[in-house]
């Protein structure tokens, strides 16, 4: 699976003028006017992701960018992923924003990919979803990997889609959060934060849409299956279990009846696919 949807041409030349605000002055200092062959390429096994968006910043710099591998590609230890053409000084003034955005969306797509094959290995149908864990400007990226290694984005913002959590019901009472929610729009979904089985069928017999099982431990989400089937409530749900879930434990929700396992880690505590940049020589 791959990323639908396109990250804004404005906002990556804006990592670029983070980056060199005043330009590259070691570049400028000591580099001419060379024009140079440069490759990308993997230094660890990963899924790929940011193709599209390093072939933009670098082609904006007037370097033809040549893909050799897609987004969504498992690729091993020195795998090349680009050749490059053009000015030496632009090759290195857009090097680290680059790799940065290629090593980040790698690195969740990877995990993503990784936790995804998990759950189908056990067989139920569950979708490892992302969460807005994310960090401010980099949602986009964020959730654009998550689609390229597989999962499912979730929300992309506050104003995507409803869900009354845990703060929300300590202010208003559930059937009365549940039914504002509904009269504010019938053209949303409606997700609600339950932590026991129980609140689980009082929110779905009051209207959800969705259950988001938050901070549930495995029996306690296999306990509420049961209690949702005995009421007739559940297929007429969609049920999402979150809360700390670890590669260790998502198999234990991989439970019949769950159809998302979200996790925070994914976005939160990225762990960067090594990707790196060499020039190979200089061109006449």
């Amino acid at each position: 699976m791959t990323g639908n949807f396109q990250v804004p041409r404005e906002l990556l030349l804006s990592y670029l003028g983070e980056d060199a605000p005043f330009g590259d002055i070691t570049t400028d200092a000591i580099v001419g006017q060379e024009t140079c062959e440069a490759r990308i390429c993997a230094r660890q096994a990963g899924v790929v992701a940011g193709m599209d968006e390093a072939s933009l910043l670098f082609s904006a710099s007037g370097v033809t960018f040549e893909p050799l591998v897609g987004d969504g590609s498992r690729v091993g230890p020195g795998a090349t992923l680009a050749s490059l053409r053009g000015p030496a000084k632009s090759i290195l003034l857009v090097e680290r924003t680059a790799l940065n955005i290629l090593g980040r969306m790698s690195g969740i797509a990877t995990e993503t990919r990784h936790l995804q094959d998990l759950l189908d290995a056990a067989g139920t149908g569950c979708r490892v979803a992302a969460t807005r864990k994310t960090c401010p400007g980099l949602r986009l990226l964020d959730k654009k990997a998550v689609t390229i290694g597989g999962g499912d984005p979730h929300r992309m913002s506050l104003s995507d889609g409803i869900l009354i959590k845990d703060n929300h019901l300590a202010l208003v009472p559930l059937e009365t959060a549940i039914a504002r929610a509904r009269a504010f729009s019938r053209y949303r979904k409606l997700e609600v934060e339950v932590e026991s089985p129980r609140e689980a069928v009082q929110a779905a017999r009051a209207g959800a849409d969705i259950l988001l099982l938050d901070n549930m431990a495995p029996a306690e989400v296999e306990e509420t299956v049961r209690m949702l089937r005995d009421a007739g409530l559940l297929g007429k749900v969609l049920i999402e279990v979150s809360g700390g879930i670890t590669r260790d434990t998502i198999c234990d929700y991989a439970i019949e009846g769950v159809d998302l396992v979200s996790v925070g880690a994914i976005t939160h505590s990225v762990r960067n696919l090594d990707i790196g940049l060499d020039v190979v020589r200089i061109l006449p």
